[in-house]
């Protein structure tokens, strides 16, 4: 069964939603860091800690996760810091 929305692995990064990490004090270095980006087909890719298999027993009742697909957790700050670059469209 086709799904009405597939990722496309061809897609670039276009650029970064907000401010990096290191701009919030959410990293001491480079590894590890939480991240929003626009790609350039529109998408959003979104940088942060798998936690899968902690959250998917405690899903809401109209929530999934497909096996392709991971739970990730950013810190708050850094959707934050990303709201004036989203559009309201």
């Amino acid at each position: 069964m086709a799904r009405a929305w597939e990722a496309d692995p061809s897609a670039l990064f276009r650029r970064r939603l907000g401010k990096s990490a290191a701009e919030l004090g959410q990293t001491e270095d480079q590894d590890g860091c939480p991240d929003i980006w626009e790609l350039d087909n529109g998408d959003i890719a979104v940088i942060g800690r798998d936690l899968t298999a902690d959250y998917e027993s405690r899903l809401p009742a109209d929530a999934s996760i497909a096996a392709d697909e991971r739970l990730v957790v950013i810190p708050g700050v850094t959707l934050r810091a990303a709201k004036p670059g989203i559009g309201d469209g």
